[in-house]
């Protein structure tokens, strides 16, 4: 059976971002998975379009072509950024039927808020939300200006496998499902 097809979407556009870290520290975990093709999305790179759910360039193509998602997100003033939702709702059936995960960051919440709202986001575009995720209390304090972590990584590391376990599992059998039969109603759900 063809590798699962996962795209890891960067959710912040600030520069000096700690996402950066966080970002690279899950990739980085998450290339020792074989049986996963992962393609990475930062919407640092994408034009935001209009912001009013415009398609942006190549984005819906790359979510079409996943099997699933981990978004990987701050948390800004209690929610997540204005230019992850930009690139959400450039695509609509793109996503149904689709498992997507989370990697939070942020201060004392670790950025959990932010995942909150972005489950009732993706709720509307017909995902399957994964329970379980992967979250950074103080992030700025985790990892060193060269991207090292400056702590004791093993939990991280645990919730990563758990993370990613659940979204092969949800991923495998929706890619199944999607397969056997089209997601109801895909075509008056679309519009």
């Amino acid at each position: 059976m063809d590798n699962l097809r996962i795209a890891v979407i960067l959710g912040a556009n600030r520069n000096g971002r700690t996402g950066t870290l966080v970002g690279n520290w899950f990739l980085e975990q998450v290339g020792g998975h074989s049986g996963l093709d992962v393609d990475v999305l930062d919407v640092a790179d994408l034009d935001p379009g209009d912001g009013h759910g415009a398609p942006v360039a190549d984005f819906g193509s790359r979510v079409a072509a996943a099997d699933g998602f981990v978004v990987v997100t701050p948390e800004y003033n209690h929610g997540y950024p204005g230019p992850l939702k930009s690139a959400i709702d450039s695509a609509r059936r793109e996503w149904f039927g689709k498992p997507v995960g989370f990697v939070s960051y942020g201060g004392r919440s670790g950025g959990l808020r932010a995942v909150e709202q972005l489950r009732a986001v993706f709720s509307e575009l017909h995902t399957t939300t994964l329970r379980d995720t992967v979250s950074f209390h103080d992030a700025h304090t985790v990892f060193g200006p060269d991207g090292v972590p400056a702590q004791d990584m093993s939990e991280a590391r645990l919730a990563v496998r758990v993370l990613v376990e659940q979204l092969e599992w949800w991923a495998l059998a929706l890619r199944e499902a999607r397969e056997r039969r089209p997601y109801p109603g895909i075509e008056s759900l679309a519009r």
